[in-house]
């Protein structure tokens, strides 16, 4: 896989002296033909790095896997032909890559699951990515960082590698000779103030603080403030602690079921919006 590319293409202005080649007599040249300026070279992602961030993803048949920068296919290829995804897409700024990108995708018998277009990845709409693949530059990820937050699906996956994501601390990551794979699963959003009922009656308060996939605040039980801690967000599900009780559950929207190692059981309803409480630096 290459090295990501962004940004346009840049056209070469034409010298005003004659071209070599030209007669004399001649006017103009023809203008050349525009040239692409990669941010990065191309630089192929080895094979054997390849089937670990396919693996790191946990690519499955239920996936739908996005590569950004996809070079000559080989990520794209790998995740359908190899771990038998659904379908997966590339992007390159470069035309001739993306003509060897699906040219390879026709030899290895994928062509009918598989796509490559041409064009800057910060155009691309890549929320429909279960799994989006990253072998960019420091920079470029971080600038990508806010779009992938907000646009994929909670507990869609993000491989990179070699290249991290600043901040945004990565949930799993694996050693490859003198580089890195880094794995994030894509958290949902709990920051906010939640009413906390039990069997159908008002219980408490949960008041959320959250960064990326780590949260905090305070719960309020019949007056009483408790610090909520060891919290985190994994997709849709969420943990967290309060006092010696650990507390799980699974979040759609703006509700919340929870349950305690005892057996206990609660609903909480969200009622301020992440856009009121905006604590998550995104």
């Amino acid at each position: 896989m290459p090295l990501a590319f962004a940004l346009a293409a840049t056209i070469t202005a034409c010298s005003d002296r004659t071209p070599a080649g030209a007669t004399s007599g001649s006017t103009s040249a023809v203008p050349p033909e525009p040239e692409i300026r990669l941010d990065v070279p191309f630089v192929p992602t080895p094979y054997e790095i390849v089937a670990s961030m396919l693996e790191m993803g946990e690519v499955g048949p239920e996936d739908h896997l996005i590569d950004l920068g996809s070079g000559d296919g080989r990520i794209v290829i790998a995740a359908v032909r190899d771990r038998g995804a659904r379908s997966a897409e590339g992007i390159d700024l470069d035309p001739q890559r993306v003509a060897e990108a699906q040219e390879n995708a026709l030899a290895a018998g994928v062509a009918d699951r598989t796509s490559f277009e041409q064009g800057d990845l910060f155009d691309k709409d890549f929320s429909a990515a279960t799994v989006l693949t990253l072998y960019l530059t420091q920079d470029i990820n971080l600038r990508l960082r806010q779009r992938i937050l907000e646009t994929l699906a909670p507990g869609s996956r993000v491989v990179s590698h070699v290249f991290d994501m600043g901040a945004w601390v990565p949930d799993r990551q694996a050693p490859m000779g003198s580089v890195n794979i880094y794995a994030w699963t894509v958290p949902t959003r709990v920051e906010g103030h939640w009413e906390l009922t039990q069997e159908g009656e008002a219980f408490g308060t949960l008041e959320f603080e959250q960064s990326f996939q780590m949260i905090g605040g305070t719960a309020t039980v019949d007056g009483n403030e408790i610090a909520v801690f060891r919290g985190r967000v994994d997709g849709s599900r969420v943990s967290f602690q309060i006092a010696e009780h650990v507390l799980v559950g699974d979040v759609v929207g703006d509700r919340m079921t929870l349950s305690a190692e005892d057996g206990a059981n609660w609903q909480a309803l969200r009622t301020s919006s992440p856009s009121e409480t905006p604590t998550t630096p995104r």
